[in-house]
C-alpha cells in the first residue's frame, strides 16, 4: 500500500516515491540550543518522529538527519547572558534537548550534526555561489541575492509577500518582506570570541545556510523529505531551497512536510512573548511527556492544536486507561477470535493517508476494546501499531498499589448495594472510596478495579 502525503511544495497529496527504492533520506529541522525547548517545539518533533515510523513500518530503512544550530544570533546572546561559553551553553541545551526526547518516545534520529562541526562545508557552498553569481560581499558580509534565483519563496507564496532589494543581517526578520539574507556574517566586536578565520573571510555563518550545507552533506544534492514546523516555511525553508538549489543546479527536496502550530487561546506559544510551557512544566503538573505525546497524536499534524491543561488532562486519563488496560490483559487468557486483519488494514490505510493518526488511534482503540479476540493476538496487534504511535506499550508495567483495608470493604458493600439494586447506596459509597484517594472503573471485563486519583 502506497504512502500518501501532502507536499508543500505543491499545495497537494501525493504518493511517496523515494529517490532510491525501499531508502528514505530525511531531514528535520531540529533545535537551537540557547535554552529549553518548549511544547511546541516538541509537536514539530513527534511529526518527524511519527513520519519516520510510517516509513520504518512500511519496511523502509530510514536515514534521518537532524542538526543542532550551535551557532547564531541566539546562541552567542545566550552564552553572553548565561555568562559561559558557546560551547558549554550548546552542549548543556543538547544534553537537555536529547533527554526530553527519549522521554517523549521519540527515535533518535540516525545522526546529529552541529553546524560549528560544519564550517568547512559551509564556506565551501558558500564559495560556490560567490562563483555563480548568487551571492555578493559586503562591508559586512556576504549576501544571497533572492532576484537571482528563479521562482525564490515558490515554496512560500511569496506572491503576497513584498520582495525587496534590501538586506537584512538578522537570521530572522520580517514575515511579510523577503530580503537579501546574510551568509556569512564577518566579524563585529559582538560576536565577542565567536568566529572563524576561512578563505572568505573572519566571521560566522548564517542561519540559513548552515541547514543546506549539513543536509547537503549528510543526505546529498537530492533528497527524499525534509521536515519543520509552519513557522519555518518563511524565510528558512524558503532561504534553504533558494540557496542549495543555485548551488547544485538539481532539485532540493522532493517532498516538503510541515506541521500546524500549537497555539494556546490567546495565540501563538514563544519564548518572545513569555507564554511557554516546558516538559518540565508539565511534569510539575503532573503530566508526563507520554501524556503529551498522546494529546498531539489526537490531532492531524496539520491541524493547528489548542493546548489546554484541560485537554491535556483528557489525554493523560486516555492514556492511563490504555496502560491499565494492557497490564489487565497480560494476566488474562482469552482463547477468543484471532482473525485481525481488517483491523490491520484499516490501520495501516490510516497511516499511509497522509500520517491520519486520530484514525490510527480509533483502530487501535477498537482493537483495545474488542473482548472476544485472543488475548495473545490483541496484545501482539497492540504492539505492532504502537510501532507508529509510540506509546510505550512494551514498557507499561504494573505498579504496585497497596489498598487499604476500609477501601476494600467499602468496594464489596458497593458490589453487594449495585447487586441488590440499591443505586442510590452504591454511589454514595463510590464517593466515599473518592474521598479516600481512589476512583471506581466499571469494566466489562474483569468486574470493577480501583484506580489512585
Amino acid at each position: 500500500m502506497d504512502i500518501q502525503l501532502y507536499n508543500t511544495l505543491t499545495r497537494k497529496k501525493e504518493t511517496f516515491k523515494p529517490i532510491k527504492k525501499g531508502h528514505v533520506g530525511m531531514y528535520s529541522c531540529g533545535p537551537t540550543v540557547y535554552w529549553y525547548q518548549h511544547i511546541g517545539n516538541f509537536r514539530t518533533m513527534l511529526l518527524s518522529d511519527v513520519l519516520k515510523r510510517v516509513f520504518l513500518f512500511n519496511d523502509y530503512k530510514v536515514k534521518h538527519v537532524m542538526n543542532f544550530t550551535d551557532v547564531d544570533d541566539k546562541t552567542i546572546k545566550g552564552s553572553v547572558k548565561e555568562g559561559i561559553s558557546l560551547s558549554k551553553l550548546t552542549t548543556k541545551y543538547e544534553k537537555i534537548f536529547i533527554e526530553d526526547l527519549d522521554s517523549l518516545g521519540i527515535i533518535r534520529p540516525s545522526k546529529f550534526m552541529r553546524a560549528t562541526e560544519n564550517i568547512e562545508e559551509i564556506v565551501k557552498l558558500i564559495q560556490k555561489l560567490l562563483k555563480k553569481g548568487f551571492a555578493y560581499k559586503t562591508s559586512d558580509g556576504i549576501y544571497f541575492s533572492i532576484s537571482k534565483f528563479k521562482d525564490y519563496g515558490k515554496i512560500a507564496g511569496l506572491d503576497k509577500i513584498t520582495i525587496t532589494k534590501e538586506r537584512v543581517r538578522s537570521d530572522e526578520y520580517d514575515k511579510t518582506n523577503a530580503h537579501d539574507f546574510a551568509l556569512w556574517k564577518f566579524y563585529s566586536d559582538e560576536d565577542g570570541d565567536v568566529f572563524w578565520e576561512t578563505d572568505i573571510g573572519k566571521g560566522r555563518p548564517g542561519w540559513h545556510i548552515e541547514c543546506s550545507a549539513m543536509s547537503l552533506t549528510a543526505l546529498g544534492d537530492n533528497f527524499d523529505v525534509h521536515v519543520g514546523g509552519l513557522d519555518l516555511l518563511f524565510p528558512h525553508h524558503t532561504n534553504e531551497i533558494a540557496q542549495s538549489e543555485a548551488a547544485t543546479g538539481k532539485k532540493f527536496v522532493n517532498y516538503w512536510i510541515h506541521g500546524g502550530m500549537l497555539n494556546l487561546k490567546e495565540g501563538k506559544m514563544s519564548k518572545s512573548l513569555g507564554n511557554i510551557y516546558t516538559l518540565a512544566d508539565l511534569d510539575r503538573e503532573g503530566f508526563s511527556a507520554l501524556h503529551y505525546r498522546y494529546l498531539c497524536l489526537q490531532t492531524h499534524y496539520r491541524k493547528p492544536l489548542e493546548f489546554s491543561f484541560e485537554s491535556l488532562d483528557g489525554a493523560k486519563n486516555a492514556y492511563d486507561k490504555i496502560k491499565r488496560k494492557i497490564i489487565r490483559l497480560r494476566k488474562e487468557k482469552n482463547p477468543g477470535n484471532t482473525d485481525v486483519i481488517q483491523y490491520k488494514k484499516d490501520f495501516l490505510e490510516a497511516i499511509n493517508d497522509d500520517l491520519n493518526m486520530p484514525r490510527a488511534l480509533e483502530v487501535f482503540w477498537a482493537v483495545m476494546e474488542e473482548a472476544n479476540m485472543n488475548t495473545k493476538t490483541r496484545l501482539q496487534t497492540l504492539e505492532d501499531f504502537d510501532r507508529v504511535l509510540g506509546l510505550g506499550i512494551k514498557d507499561m508495567k504494573e505498579k504496585k498499589i497497596v489498598i487499604p483495608k476500609d477501601v476494600l470493604e467499602l468496594l464489596e458493600a458497593r458490589q453487594k448495594a449495585r447487586k441488590n439494586k440499591q443505586f442510590e447506596e452504591a454511589d454514595k459509597i463510590r464517593d466515599k472510596i473518592k474521598e479516600r484517594g481512589f476512583v471506581i472503573e466499571d469494566l466489562t471485563e474483569g468486574g470493577p478495579s480501583l484506580v489512585p486519583i
